[in-house]
């Protein structure tokens, strides 16, 4: 691991970080079509340029006049801007900001001129375009500062392209390599438009896998020798349930969400998040980040997302002195990507987890996420449906297929979820089928109750490496009989499973017994539409059925697991049971319902409890 610069930073008992970046898009991106107003297309033309460099000083007399420093990552067009130069140069020495370069911002007349594209999402280009791009960026880089950058970026930047940036220019130690859950939801809000389909990655820095960028890297061999960061901070859970382009410290995010007063011009949630954000800590072994990354297409002078200019430049200018004020305070350490990517390195290990217990600071309920992330998965838990699993990917498949043009992922990168309840139904479904999720059903005498039906909150604890969330009990009652169940959801460090622990704490009825489903229904695939089933293996110890649509099931008593392999995402999933009287049981789905369903039924007195386990592995 790199040896961290800034030690003194690593000494705090409690860090909160932020990178604040800025990028001179000479030509920003939505800006031609707003300031042009109806003229011809002219990416050079003077008033755009004039006024998309305007708006870059602006931001970053913002930071500067409160004490922050900045990232500048300089655009492909910026590169033939002296100005621009000469302003990063006078920065960097001036205020200690980074130069850094994105590839974010390639469109200008001599990207055009060369590649003959409008195209400008680099990881969507052929790998053959994709090195000779990064090539042209960074030697025009070294021409105009004498060096190559520590830090560069994108929305998305794919695997195969970080191996090579790293392998051709080494220098590089940080990248904003991908945007959270910026999939089907915020291409939707964008009217089908928005091309950039990436969900299923982390929200707050990680080392991608040599593998793939989403998944963490386990070990050294699979580092790619970078620190990845994410594109702007979100609200984890507005943004799951909502688009995440209204939700994030992002100051203008909020303004494009309406999430403002428009008499006064107050928007107490961008504040309320940054410090949702500053609690992470508590379940980050003293450490959280927050970042914002802003182009100057933000700042139109027209005015965006039915707001002025006026109020466009008030929210920036009232997100930094918030940011200022919390340094000023000793409550916050501002840092360049290349500074931050060292103190991470610094700071975390392979295969520490990040944890989010992240509550609604936006709607007024008493909502409640549970984030885990590490190299082998990335888990979501709700606490409103009683500690469910509603989201899960399995990063340990660290799954590598190629992406761009000539492949068969030209714009969507996301990683593929097995559990996801925003687009496959999650418990709360039709009338007819299943929706992915991980939870269990209490039953009695012909009765049943599912815990998604149960609201609950969740305690955090982290103890010899395993973070642990004890729920509040559940009340379930029957015609019959009352009942408490409480559960405790336990992700171990460096270990690819989930524990969950149920106790039947009491009944009215001391003698009643009361079978648990613990049941797991998955699936497959990065949208809403179904995937083809028919690869999929599922198994109860030796017995198998290759998936055919016919809903056929397996039961047997005491077994020892019930699994499914899923070819094509490389995975294995496997439900294990701990109880003394258990039956196992998988379930094939049908063309109404493509799920597949792995569980177990154990039978309890109060007092008893049963412990399963869902296991991720590879499967080649």
């Amino acid at each position: 691991m790199t040896v961290c610069r800034n030690k003194e930073a690593v000494k705090h008992m409690s860090d909160f970080i932020v990178n604040i970046i800025h990028r001179p898009e000479m030509v920003p991106e939505y800006a031609e079509k707003v300031t042009g107003h109806g003229k011809e297309e002219d990416l050079g033309r003077e008033g755009l340029l004039t006024e998309s460099l305007d708006i870059f000083k602006i931001q970053q007399e913002c930071a500067h006049k409160n004490g922050l420093k900045t990232t500048i990552q300089m655009t492909y067009a910026s590169l033939f801007n002296e100005e621009a130069v000469a302003l990063a140069k006078e920065h960097h020495e001036k205020y200690g900001d980074e130069i850094g370069l994105t590839l974010l911002g390639l469109p200008c007349e001599q990207f055009r001129e060369k590649y003959k594209t409008k195209d400008f999402c680099i990881w969507m280009f052929s790998m053959e375009d994709k090195k000779a791009i990064v090539n042209d960026v960074f030697e025009k880089f070294h021409e105009c500062f004498g060096f190559y950058p520590e830090s560069t970026g994108s929305y998305y930047l794919d695997a195969a392209l970080i191996n090579y940036i790293k392998e051709k220019y080494p220098s590089v130690k940080c990248a904003v390599a991908t945007c959270w859950e910026e999939g089907p939801k915020a291409y939707h809000t964008c009217n089908n438009s928005w091309y950039t389909l990436m969900d299923g990655g982390p929200w707050a820095p990680w080392i991608p896998s040599k593998q793939n960028t989403h998944a963490p890297a386990a070990n050294r061999e699979e580092d790619s020798g970078i620190v990845a960061i994410p594109h702007l901070s979100r609200d984890l859970l507005a943004c799951y349930d909502g688009n995440g382009s209204n939700f994030g410290t992002h100051p203008q995010n909020v303004l494009r969400g309406m999430i403002y007063n428009s008499k006064t011009w107050e928007y107490p949630y961008l504040y309320n998040l940054i410090d949702q954000y500053r609690y992470l800590e508590k379940f980050n072994n003293g450490y959280a980040y927050n970042m914002m990354f802003v182009g100057p297409g933000w700042m139109n002078k027209m005015g965006r997302w039915e707001a002025p200019y006026e109020l466009l430049l008030k929210s920036y200018e009232d997100g930094c002195a918030y940011y200022g004020q919390l340094k000023k305070e000793g409550k916050l350490l501002d840092m360049t990507m290349s500074e931050f990517a060292d103190y991470y390195r610094a700071k975390k290990h392979y295969e520490e987890p990040e944890c989010a217990l992240w509550r609604d600071i936006l709607y007024g309920s008493d909502k409640q996420l549970f984030w885990y992330c590490d190299p082998y998965m990335r888990a979501c838990v709700n606490m409103d449906e009683g500690g469910a699993i509603v989201d899960l990917r399995p990063y340990v498949s660290k799954l590598d297929d190629p992406m761009g043009i000539g492949t068969k992922h030209v714009q969507d990168v996301s990683y593929p979820f097995l559990i996801q309840e925003k687009y496959r139904a999650g418990y709360f479904t039709h009338y007819a089928g299943e929706g992915t999720v991980r939870s269990a059903k209490i039953c009695y005498q012909g009765e049943e109750a599912d815990l998604c039906l149960c609201r609950t909150k969740a305690h955090f604890r982290e103890e010899n490496g395993v973070r642990s969330l004890t729920l509040d009990p559940a009340e379930i009652e029957f015609r019959n009989l009352k009942c408490t169940v409480q559960t405790v959801i336990s992700f171990k460090e460096g270990d690819s499973s989930i524990r969950i622990d149920r106790k039947l704490l009491s009944c009215t009825d001391p003698d009643a017994e009361i079978t648990v489903d613990e049941y797991m229904v998955g699936c497959y695939g990065t949208t809403e539409y179904p995937e083809d089933m028919t690869s999929l293996t599922l198994s109860l110890d030796e017995e198998s059925l290759a998936y055919e649509y016919k809903c056929r099931e397996l039961h047997k008593e005491n077994a020892d697991r019930a699994e499914c392999v899923l070819p094509p995402v490389k995975t294995r999933v496997i439900l294990e049971c701990e109880a003394s009287r258990k039956e196992g049981y998988v379930k094939e789905g049908y063309a109404f319902s493509p799920m597949f369903t792995l569980g177990y039924k154990a039978v309890l007195k109060a007092g008893e409890g049963v412990t399963t386990w869902l296991r991720l592995e590879k499967a080649d």
